[in-house]
């Protein structure tokens, strides 16, 4: 009879799993549901990412006369096998870097274009280089991806990466996401700072965290059902072993009659 009972039971609860399965519609989970065929949205297209403390950085200088731009290339070294390589600069907490002959210069707030700009134009004044070219680049511009099953990071190459284009490099969101409310977390001007995004609805678009910048948080964490399926999992699974050690026990007791 407790083995009938305890059988009642399992089945009890995976049916309510199932009915929690059940739960997740096209509304919860589909994405940009209020965009229409032909929809239109402008977006900001001139984002650059912007340097701040603790960021590396490559830079680069070059001329014609190759001799001339060595001094400014102390951070560049031969790599055995390969063209070369590059030791980053990087940024202290006050903002600053330590430039070949130039001395410090204050970096942060600039972006990678204005810094090439600083630098060519100091070449040029102060009469080192007629006709610099100079290329920076981030050497850590990644975006860290946390969530219920764990974290990662991801590099951005391009350095420009949109909430969206994060969210696909990350191997997407499972249909357990809240995707209500998935959380962007950034640090200005020495606090951290964390926005609420929704990517089921256009307005994403005109957040100013869309548009995410190096070193930018991404947080979601799954909807109660999600947490509710798990301990009935975990309690199906007891239930199991106690059915079958019930079973087993009966088992015996017909055994040594």
């Amino acid at each position: 009879m407790k083995t009938k009972k305890l059988f009642h039971y399992c089945l009890a609860i995976t049916a309510l799993m199932l009915m929690l399965n059940s739960c997740v519609t096209t509304k919860q989970v589909a994405y940009l549901q209020d965009m229409e065929h032909g929809t239109q949205i402008e977006l900001e297209n001139q984002f650059e990412a912007v340097i701040s403390p603790y960021d590396e950085l490559t830079i680069i200088v070059s001329c014609a006369d190759v001799e001339l731009a060595k001094p400014f290339n102390m951070n560049f070294r031969e790599v055995t096998g390969n063209s070369g390589g590059t030791i980053g600069y990087l940024v202290d907490r006050y903002g600053n870097i330590d430039f070949p002959v130039l001395g410090t210069i204050h970096v942060s707030g600039m972006t990678r274009l204005g810094l090439q700009e600083h630098i060519s134009e100091r070449l040029i004044t102060e009469g080192y280089l007629g006709d610099p070219f100079v290329q920076v680049r981030f050497q850590n511009f990644k975006i860290f991806f946390l969530g219920s099953n764990g974290g990662k990071a991801i590099t951005i190459d391009n350095e420009r990466c949109t909430f969206l284009e994060a969210l696909a490099l990350s191997g997407d969101l499972n249909v357990y996401t809240n995707r209500s409310k998935i959380a962007v977390m950034r640090e200005i001007d020495g606090k951290m700072v964390m926005r609420y995004l929704d990517p089921r609805d256009s307005k994403v678009f005109e957040d100013p965290f869309y548009m995410l910048q190096q070193n930018d948080f991404i947080i979601t964490r799954d909807r109660v059902y999600k947490n509710i399926m798990d301990s009935s999992g975990q309690l199906l699974l007891m239930v199991g072993y106690v059915s079958s050690f019930a079973s087993l026990i009966t088992a015996l007791i017909l055994l040594t009659r």
